[in-house]
């Protein structure tokens, strides 16, 4: 996440996004499509990780302009381009992610090599600790076991905070909801990544809620494997939805 907050002395001079699909606009539909989904605000995004292979581009960027747009909007786009040279047209696929490891996980499934799209260590806070960066290599690289169900951004200076809740999409996982918490401290320009457990989306919303108030308690452990089986009969919980939030 980059803020304005970021120290100075850390600040680096921020690049800029080249999707290269000069003289590939002959499907003027496609062009256009992608004008409006991604390269709309191409010099306010911020490629945090790329990775180029043939005709393949894989990119992992930071909207800038996403702050002044709906609250709680996903900073982290993903962008899969393929290109055809012979045609003079691409192909794209993209979507709007809270994190950058899920961003990373998103194109990994869609044929990025796990080991070349590593972020760029001077954009952005770094992790603060071995358990934020376990947890994100364990995202991008289990990413397809989840779905996500609900995600806010706080890009408050005074508390910036990323919650997100995930669906595990194995029915006796051991706590189906997950809350995962991303957390900026803007004195040390670091941040930290935590996770915890629900049995229920109710309860992982009412988590994030609580925490974006200032009202949460502690994550709640992730029920080990051995405790994980539902019982017979117990419906399966919802899919979750965004928590009301007057503004």
């Amino acid at each position: 996440m980059l803020s304005p907050t970021e120290p100075a002395s850390v600040r680096k001079s921020i690049p800029h996004v080249d999707f290269d699909l000069d003289d590939l606009d002959s499907d003027e539909d496609r062009y256009l499509d992608f004008y409006r989904k991604v390269a709309v605000h191409e010099d306010m995004l911020v490629p945090l990780a790329e990775h180029h292979d043939g005709p393949n581009s894989y990119y992992v960027l930071f909207d800038r302009t996403a702050t002044w747009g709906h609250p709680g909007m996903a900073q982290t786009p993903a962008v899969h381009l393929q290109r055809e040279h012979e045609k003079q047209t691409f192909s794209f696929e993209q979507a709007p992610l809270p994190l950058p490891a899920m961003a990373q996980s998103w194109l990994i499934q869609r044929g990025c090599p796990p080991d070349a799209i590593d972020l760029d260590p001077e954009l952005g806070p770094p992790p603060a600790d071995e358990p934020t960066r376990a947890l994100e290599r364990r995202l991008a690289g289990n990413g397809d076991r989840y779905a996500m169900g609900y995600s806010y951004t706080s890009d408050d200076p005074d508390d910036m905070v990323i919650v997100v809740v995930l669906r595990a999409l194995d029915e006796q996982a051991p706590s189906p909801f997950r809350v995962v918490v991303e957390e900026v401290d803007t004195e040390t320009w670091t941040h930290t990544l935590r996770e915890g457990g629900f049995d229920t989306a109710g309860e992982a919303l009412q988590w994030c809620d609580d925490r974006l108030t200032g009202k949460a308690g502690p994550l709640p452990p992730v029920r080990p494997a051995a405790t994980a089986n539902r019982p017979a009969g117990v419906a399966k919980a919802p899919a979750p939805h965004p928590p009301g939030r007057s503004r």
